[in-house]
């Protein structure tokens, strides 16, 4: 399914660009649009959150392998403030609220109760980003995105003092990462509309490891970071 956003993004680009080359004065929607100074606007979208496990060295006599993550699509929401450096370049600050959810299987178990954990999480999530543009092409812009971001785990269980023998998986509350991604600003003729595409990178580890070091569930993990996808749709 990535590979099939991706694509669909990188076609658009393409077309439209195509179309503008036809198109040579086109009846410009928002002309000083992207003259102001500071711009503001609000965002709606989905997300994909997985995780990347790195092991301890495999242990044959423990049967030990890898956790199971089952991904489920979340929702975003948040607000936009743009400062703009010059033509080409705005500093982009995204706080939003993100709702999202994976499911674990951990190996060695029989009984639902302990192999399945539901990790729900709420993140307040804020990314501190460079956008970099084309020159506008009639009512388009594409752009690429990139920069670094903070997270707070509302729902991360870190200072609970019951673990996974109790049937509680522990998270720690913040994490650090880094973010990549790209889409399009169309001009209407009363807003500016940007759907975008955006993977997202923990630099962090976030795994609370159980109270004994023997854990069934977390003992051969070394660490545990998140990945994501983020589909936004935003309005200035």
């Amino acid at each position: 399914m990535k590979k099939a956003l991706f694509l669909v993004l990188f076609s658009m680009c393409g077309s439209l660009t195509l179309f503008a080359q036809f198109k040579e004065d086109p009846i410009l929607n928002l002309e000083n649009e992207d003259k102001k100074r500071l711009n503001w606007g609000y965002f709606l979208g989905l997300n994909q959150y997985d995780f990347k496990f790195d092991y301890n060295e495999y242990d044959p006599a423990q049967n030990k392998t890898d956790v199971l993550v089952a991904k489920n699509f979340g929702f975003n929401v948040g607000l936009i403030g743009e400062l703009r450096l010059n033509d080409y370049f705005d500093l982009r600050l995204e706080p939003g609220l993100y709702y999202t959810q994976r499911d674990l299987g951990f190996p060695g178990f029989s009984d639902e109760r302990d192999f399945l954990r539901e990790v729900k999480s709420t993140y307040i999530h804020v990314p501190l980003l460079i956008k970099a543009s084309t020159k506008r092409l009639g009512n388009f812009k594409p752009y690429v995105v990139g920069g670094v971001s903070a997270s707070l785990n509302l729902s991360s269980n870190q200072d609970n003092a019951e673990d996974n023998s109790t049937g509680t998986f522990r998270m720690k509350k913040s994490t650090y990462y880094y973010e990549l991604g790209f889409g399009i600003d169309f001009y209407l003729y009363y807003f500016k509309f940007s759907p975008s595409i955006r993977g997202v990178f923990a630099l962090t580890d976030e795994l609370v490891q159980d109270n004994n070091p023997n854990s069934q569930w977390t003992s051969n993990i070394n660490g545990m970071y998140s990945r994501a996808v983020f589909i936004n749709f935003t309005f200035e």
